[in-house]
Order: structure tokens, then sequence, then C-alpha cells
């Protein structure tokens, strides 16, 4: 019996670090069982370096990541989604799009690393604290059985 493939799209505004990270270590911890997704309201267009360097660090795949639009998930031709995951603080507040098949969405607010100000010590320790705490929640999510997952998919 093989396990359902949940399909998960992460969004950010700028699609450059945190929604990027979250997809990159979904895919790599989710294995079959998963295959993860990002978007951005607003697309940097270019992933960012910090965020590159730790998934490289922590052995994630790089592989078709990109900084895109989230229009890219919408209309007849999209693939439907399982859950949309929210993680940035500021894209909680914007209004989403209407999604293909009205996936749930989740809202994992993690701070924007790259307006970390202070030394590079500082915003090297932001990401780092970011991304372990991404990394804590797909672990949580990976982790959850069959039917926690299909009760995370359903509208209420």
């Amino acid at each position: 019996m093989s396990m359902v493939s949940y399909k998960i799209l992460f969004l950010c505004t700028a699609n450059s670090a945190r929604s990027i990270m979250a997809e990159a270590l979904l895919n790599k911890l989710g294995g079959s069982r998963f295959k993860a997704f990002s978007a951005g309201s607003e697309p940097r267009g270019e992933l960012h370096p910090r965020a590159v360097h730790l998934l490289q660090q922590n052995h994630c795949s790089l592989d078709g990541l990109r900084s895109k639009n989230w229009a890219e998930f919408l209309g007849a031709e999209a693939q439907v989604m399982d859950l949309v995951i929210i993680v940035c603080d500021t894209l909680a507040n914007q209004t989403c799009p209407v999604w293909p098949g009205h996936p749930r969405i989740l809202r994992w607010g993690f701070p924007d690393p790259v307006l970390q100000a202070g030394s590079e010590q500082d915003v090297a320790k932001a990401f780092l604290d970011v991304f372990q705490q991404i990394r804590q929640r797909v672990e949580l999510l990976v982790s959850l059985p069959q039917i926690e997952l299909e009760h995370l998919g359903k509208q209420i």
C-alpha cells in the first residue's frame, strides 16, 4: 500500500528565503509522501544566498528551486494543493487568492531574516534561527499520521 502524496504550497512575499527553505526541507524530509512547492505575492526573482547556503549545508536539493509568483498556482491548469502554508508574518495580513480545490490555509508566521539589521554574525544567526524553526515545523508535519494529515487538509 503506497502512501498518499500531499501537495503543499508554501507562500511568502518575496519567495527568496523562508518559503524556499520550507519547500526544500519538506521535499527532503517528506520523501514520496509529500511534494512541496513555493511562491510569492511579490517574488524577488532570485534565491537569497544565505538561504541557499543553509540548504546546501543541510544537504537539501536545490534542483528546481526558483523564486516565482503565486499566479503559477492559480487558474484552470494549476495543480490542486492539499495545503497552503503561509510562512511569513506580513503575508498573513494580505488577502490571498482563492486556490484551485480550495485547500486549507495554515499560517506559520516566521520573522523575515532578510530584514535583520546588525553585524554579519547577527544576520547569519537570524537566518539559522528561522531555518531551524522551519525545519522543526516541517519535521512535525512529516511525523503526522495519515489520519491527521487527512483532517488537516479538510476545510471546516
